[in-house]
């Protein structure tokens, strides 16, 4: 995906989770941030931040908070962008075969799920989830505990029960690292609950990002560690 009008800043402060203050051509902004979570270790005073502008009269900011540098590596904070990417993705890889249809946002039961994909003998539910947490080169997931994210899980065991097949894929918004793990720490239901529904058969998927100021783009493959040892992250 690409991104227009993008403009480089300086992150001051975060006054709650929608909004930052940002210094953009020398003077203070106030910047939407387009990712509720913590995100800590990233909006430290002083860090090099790109915003995307906007020329709309009624929005109430003028700029969206698109990535950050962490040290010397770029990260896409933006929560919108990893549904893109993968839709962009299932289209142009061939993972999923030759798809006839690639629907997001699609209802199921009790959930609704980001991707539903259709081929000529398959039927697929996908959720997408983005990562924006880093230690050490190892990724995790989530960076605050997710309800959402256990209930969403739990339910595509259930599509695996009804004869589809599942997939959580994780997107990693930055370059580099060495593998991906479920976040035990800060929430071990999800942890546990992603490692059951692997044990159930729905398949645990990372993919590394192509980050610039401007774009964000799947590359490859990254290693999901989930520490079961009948599971095999097969690509």
């Amino acid at each position: 995906m690409i991104y227009q009008n993008i403009k480089p800043g300086k992150f001051v402060s975060r006054p709650n989770r929608f909004i930052a203050n940002i210094i953009i051509d020398g003077k203070e902004q106030v910047c939407h941030v387009k990712n509720t979570g913590r995100c800590r270790e990233l909006l430290v005073p002083g860090a090099q931040v790109f915003v995307q502008e906007w020329d709309k009269p009624d929005r109430k900011t003028k700029y969206d908070l698109i990535s950050v540098y962490k040290g010397d590596m770029l990260v896409n904070m933006d929560s919108q962008a990893p549904n893109r990417v993968f839709g962009e993705w299932a289209t142009e890889s061939g993972f999923f075969g030759k798809p006839r249809l690639i629907k997001p946002e699609c209802r199921y039961k009790n959930s609704r799920f980001d991707y539903y994909i259709e081929t000529e003998n398959r039927k697929i539910f996908v959720e997408v989830k983005g990562v924006t947490l880093e230690n050490n080169g190892v990724l995790s997931f989530p960076d605050a505990p997710t309800e959402r994210g256990v209930k969403h899980v739990n339910e595509l065991c259930r599509c695996i029960d009804d004869g589809y097949e599942a997939y959580v894929f994780f997107i990693v918004q930055m370059e580099h690292c060495l593998y991906f793990e479920p976040n035990r720490e800060h929430h071990p239901e999800f942890a546990d609950a992603l490692k059951a529904a692997a044990e159930h058969g729905v398949q645990v998927k990372c993919l590394n990002c192509r980050v610039t100021p401007v774009s964000l783009e799947a590359k490859d493959f990254a290693e999901v560690r989930l520490t079961l040892t009948n599971y095999k992250n097969q690509i």
